[in-house]
């Protein structure tokens, strides 16, 4: 298995460099050069197997011979473990023909952790069998930040650099992100919003002298292992509602698109999907965009549903590849026009075929805060206000009498975000048991100007030698 760039110009690489590498060389973002497809019984096959069984079936096809299979069913094992639920990823019915599935049972109570405790184990293996250090430097709008810190924390051959924006994250979010005390992990406050964050780690991804000098990683959703691990949970929850007979669409609350990206790998893989829906909050730029064919940024409004607070959505890049026809120079023009305007249009061709496959809808604040509200009081659960903005839209698209079966991804538990979860319902709901003593925590983080030079010169100040 080979992997290209979605702009062209970057050496091909196998799945071990991809995973290590995070962002190619020419600015663009890895994908497999051919995507394997799964029978129909292979699919149906994943019927009562374990997740991590499922697992290994799924992803098997995408490592090449980076590990031995009973290395990678061992790091799955182990990255799995941990998890509060012995499903791992559990559906739960919200009405006759609307399911969630519950993502928020790992350590850190969010989706993030189903890709970033695979990558922990994957890279401690990988770096232990070469002997090699790397720098992970990644940011996040929330979630992702405190994934991998959970998943690297402690580890030998890594150091850990989490960029958050300051002021811009729920207090639970930045406090699993500043307590660990281990020494490899740093959290870094910056002065600007999650975009801005998002491109000064692009910016050291594309500075190749920093890059190579502190042996840079990435695993930001722009690692192409980051999404291949979140392809598993659709095949999961599809098989168990009947797939391959039976076709299911999902709605994906989504920011930076790498979670719905995921629905479109398992629907090229063969599984049944029929939509994929796209749910934005206020920042809808990508539900404009599926509007009308304009990325036009706007600016980005803080929310209560803060982890999807962003505008430059990286991963929509590899839906532009497909759509595209996997042309990397179509895709490299585009995103040099949004970096140079601030927009791009796209074609008819390309909107086609995206309308082929996803949909999309919006929430806003009112409107997340009531779908809290009245799913409590109607079907006795507890939304985080990124889920519900995905039960609203998914609930509209429900309503327009499609018969297939409609999956909503609960992408964090209600206490990561419990003022507008108490706001909305007058419930504050409690952390778990073994993170009961968070605000308790002294904290730990260095706040920095969203400035490239300030950045790597801390980066390059903190990591150990």
């Amino acid at each position: 298995m080979k992997y290209v760039s979605t702009r062209g110009q970057a050496p091909v690489l196998n799945f071990e460099e991809t995973m290590l590498t995070g962002l190619a060389r020419d600015g663009g973002l890895y994908v497999p050069e051919t995507i394997p497809v799964m029978s129909a019984g292979d699919i149906a096959a994943l019927a009562g197997l374990s997740y991590e069984e499922q697992a290994f079936r799924v992803m098997r096809p995408f490592i090449g011979d980076a590990f031995t299979d009973a290395e990678f069913e061992a790091i799955i094992a182990r990255a799995y473990a941990s998890f509060g639920h012995a499903a791992r990823a559990p559906l739960v019915q919200l009405g006759p023909n609307h399911f969630l599935l519950e993502l928020f049972h790992g350590p850190t109570l969010a989706f993030k952790d189903f890709a970033m405790q695979l990558i922990g184990q994957m890279f401690e293996a990988s770096l232990k069998r070469s002997g090699k250090r790397v720098t992970i430097v990644g940011a996040t709008s929330g979630d992702t930040g405190s994934a991998a810190i959970e998943a690297f924390r402690g580890l030998d051959a890594v150091d850990v650099f989490i960029m958050y924006p300051h002021g811009r994250v729920s207090e639970v979010q930045r406090r699993q992100m500043t307590t660990p005390t281990e020494a490899n992990v740093h959290a870094l406050a910056v002065d600007g919003d999650f975009d801005d964050c998002q491109a000064r780690l692009k910016d050291m991804f594309n500075d190749h002298a920093f890059r190579d000098r502190v042996a840079l990683a990435g695993v930001n959703s722009i690692n192409w292992a980051r999404v291949l691990a979140q392809v598993v949970y659709f095949f999961s929850s599809a098989v168990a509602l009947g797939a391959p007979g039976r076709r299911v669409s999902f709605t994906v609350p989504t920011g930076n698109f790498g979670d719905i990206f995921a629905g479109f790998i398992a629907r090229e893989m063969g599984l049944t999907i029929d939509r994929l829906v796209i749910a934005t909050n206020q920042n809808d730029i990508l539900h404009r965009t599926m509007t009308d064919g304009r990325y036009t940024k706007h600016g980005v409004v803080p929310s209560i549903s803060p982890s999807m607070d962003i505008e430059v959505s990286s991963n929509f890049e590899r839906a532009l590849f497909w759509a595209h026809d996997r042309d990397g120079a179509a895709v490299a023009a585009l995103m040099k026009e949004l970096a140079e305007t601030g927009e791009f249009r796209i074609s008819e061709n390309a909107m086609t075929a995206l309308a082929a496959i996803y949909d999309s809808g919006t929430a806003d604040e009112a409107t997340t805060s009531e779908t809290i509200t009245r799913t409590l009081a109607e079907r006795a659960e507890l939304l985080c206000p990124h889920t519900a903005v995905g039960v609203h839209v998914g609930d509209q698209h429900a309503r327009r009498g499609n018969p297939v079966p409609m999956i909503t991804l609960a992408t964090a538990h209600p206490a990561k975000f419990p003022d507008a979860v108490e706001a909305a319902t007058g419930v504050r709901p409690p952390l778990p048991s073994r993170m009961a003593d968070l605000y308790e925590r002294p904290e730990r983080l260095t706040r920095v100007a969203n400035d490239l030079a300030a950045l790597q010169d801390l980066i390059e100040g903190k990591r150990q030698r």
